[in-house]
């Protein structure tokens, strides 16, 4: 017997495929990709993240309750506009934060600018990864 997304739909109502799912979804990763792991692997500890695993292709990190998987794998193009975002509570402590751990003197060539309100009313700090992926960390907005 098949899935009858349209009895899911019809029993609970709205949108089935928002509905079908509830509970069954587990979890959710990107897969960032990596030009020099080992040295990407060293950044992401010195930001703060917690490496739970590793092998030679592939690394999870975690911080807080977020997590995901930096690969060996690079695609100029790719890499290039590949953007991960991070919601925080304090983008000055997170701005603090970086400066403290001297990430860009550790590595050279990482884009670190401070957080700034942009065009779409969000306080951003942006910071890249040695492989160029760029990380929006974003101050949540106060109520």
């Amino acid at each position: 017997m098949g899935l009858d997304i349209g009895a899911a739909r019809r029993q609970r109502g709205g949108n089935a495929m928002n509905t079908l799912f509830d509970g069954a979804i587990v979890d959710l990763k990107a897969f960032v990709p990596a030009k020099d792991p080992a040295r990407s692997r060293r950044f992401y500890a010195d930001l703060g993240f917690t490496l739970n695993w590793a092998n030679d292709e592939i690394a999870e990190f975690q911080i807080g309750a977020f997590r995901f998987l930096l690969q060996s794998f690079h695609a100029p193009g790719h890499a290039d506009n590949f953007m991960m975002s991070l919601t925080v509570a304090d983008a000055d402590a997170w701005w603090e934060h970086i400066q403290a751990r001297d990430l860009v003197t550790k590595y050279p060539g990482i884009i670190a600018r401070p957080p700034a309100r942009q065009p779409w009313g969000l306080r951003v700090l942006m910071l890249s990864d040695p492989g160029g992926v760029l990380w929006h960390i974003v101050e949540q907005p106060k109520p």
